[in-house]
């Protein structure tokens, strides 16, 4: 992996858990980052901007292609992971397509359930192809 790769890696886990840590505790993700002692890289507060504005598309995109799953009984992490990575898409200067769910699947594999590789794979495979339709 290149040198970007590797930063924009530790960017997206950095964004992960934030945006965790505002989801469990039902705060704004600015209120998070404004209260860490260093702040986060560019990139990481890019994709949290990102997330941030496109919440509502990404829930609507997540709920019609995880089948018979709602929202709310989602693992938070594999919903969180999908998120950015939708929001990750909807960036004007975003990566490849593939770097993106490539990204999204290794952080389901070390942050979530053993079953959450394949069904982020899967949720994300069909957003992108909505993103494109």
């Amino acid at each position: 992996m290149s040198e970007l790769g590797v930063r924009r890696h530790h960017s997206r886990e950095r964004a992960l858990e934030i945006f965790y840590e505002a989801t469990i505790k039902g705060r704004d993700v600015t209120t998070i980052i404004n209260e860490l002692a260093l702040q986060p890289d560019e990139y990481t507060l890019a994709l949290l901007n990102s997330a941030q504005l496109h919440q509502v598309r990404a829930n609507e995109l997540i709920s019609t292609f995880a089948i018979d799953w709602e929202l709310e009984r989602m693992a938070i992490v594999d919903r969180l992971v999908m998120t950015l990575a939708i929001a990750e898409l909807l960036m004007t200067d975003a990566p490849p397509k593939a770097v993106i769910l490539d990204e999204a699947i290794e952080l389901a594999k070390v942050y979530s359930s053993d079953g959450s590789p394949s069904f982020v794979n899967g949720v994300l495979a069909a957003c992108v192809d909505e993103l494109n339709g």
